[in-house]
């Protein structure tokens, strides 16, 4: 089968604009792919081909902030309840009443406020990397969450989760930082998962300590490029969509712990997803580990008709590890959603 075609879009509701990429019939069943920081669109480069090939409609947002999507100028803007609102906006746009909702990151968030606040618009959802029940909730209920065999309290205080503190402290600092050069930031980060890495703690651990991102560092140091995640093209058409917009908007995503938690305390159904939700670990993914801590229990107790799996890959799972991504995607909806499965 050839891999379907992929379309560049753009509507605006209610003033804010979504870009998006898409695959697939229009009339297909829809999947929306939610991305992370600090991604795009393309970060589902390896899934909108596929999706549409065998005929579901994939589309793939630009989130609020980045590439040619809106990009507001305040940190509230970037609540996680207003970008609920661009999705519910686009699935508008598209005349669609409910859809399959992927999330990666903080797109996974996204997807689970959407499946927790509006069951009714979800077919159901599937988190990469990040669990449901937990970046939704606030960073202090994430810090709960810590592993303390691998994050001593009294040297780790916030575990891995201490860059975010580092954004709340010196935000100004860490965007001027990664807008120094856009370009060598996304050769920096983006990195296939180490093994060497299982039970050590994540570089983000000590990322306050250190001053910040790249030990303090004026910009993110001229790495060799991963080509196992990255191309060339790849790495420029990341960095350009950064340059169009800076990382303001990306970074403030981290600044509205407080009004998530709020919004997060609204869900319906006392916050149990009663759809089918498919979870998929990192298990080199150090930052939102998840294999061996407890970050996924809160999930486990929230979600009856929960499918997981783990990949051997990092954080970057969709690009890094992209077959077996697709593989465990469609077999849970064919298994889970047969009813969703192109006709």
């Amino acid at each position: 089968m050839n891999p379907a075609e992929v379309t560049e879009h753009a509507v605006t509701v209610g003033g804010h604009t979504n870009f998006y990429l898409a695959s697939g019939p229009e009339d297909g069943p829809l999947v929306v792919l939610c991305h992370g920081w600090p991604e795009s669109s393309l970060s589902w480069r390896h899934q909108l081909p596929v999706l549409g090939a065998l005929g579901f409609r994939a589309v793939a947002p630009d989130m609020r902030g980045y590439g040619r999507s809106s990009a507001p100028k305040t940190h509230e803007a970037y609540a996680l309840e207003h970008i609920v609102g661009d999705m519910l906006g686009l699935l508008g746009a598209l005349n669609r009443e409910a859809a399959i909702w992927v999330g990666h990151d903080w797109g996974s968030g996204v997807v689970s406020s959407i499946a927790s606040h509006h069951p009714e618009r979800v077919y159901g959802v599937a988190t990469l990397n990040v669990p449901y029940f937990t970046i939704e909730h606030g960073l202090e209920n994430l810090v709960d969450l810590v592993n303390r065999d691998i994050y001593p309290e009294e040297e780790f205080p916030a575990g891995q989760w201490d860059y975010m503190y580092y954004y709340l402290e010196n935000f100004d600092r860490a965007t001027a930082v990664m807008d120094a050069d856009p370009y060598n930031m996304v050769k920096a980060i983006f990195r296939k998962g180490n093994p060497d890495g299982l039970g050590k703690p994540a570089n983000t651990a000590h990322t306050r300590k250190q001053g910040g991102w790249f030990g303090g560092a004026e910009s993110a140091p001229n790495l060799p490029r991963d080509n196992d995640v990255v191309t060339e093209d790849d790495v420029f058409d990341y960095a350009a969509g950064l340059e169009r917009n800076g990382f303001f908007g990306p970074n403030s995503w981290y600044m509205n712990h407080d009004a998530n938690l709020a919004y997060t305390e609204s869900a319906v159904n006392n916050l149990v997803l009663e759809r089918p939700v498919l979870y998929l670990a990192g298990r080199y993914d150090y930052t939102c580990e998840s294999v061996d801590s407890e970050l996924a229990d809160p999930m486990r107790a929230h979600c009856p008709y929960l499918t997981e799996a783990v990949i051997d890959c990092g954080h970057w799972m969709a690009q890094e590890a992209p077959r077996a991504v697709n593989a465990h995607l469609t077999r849970w909806i064919a298994y889970q959603l047969p009813d969703c499965w192109p006709a």
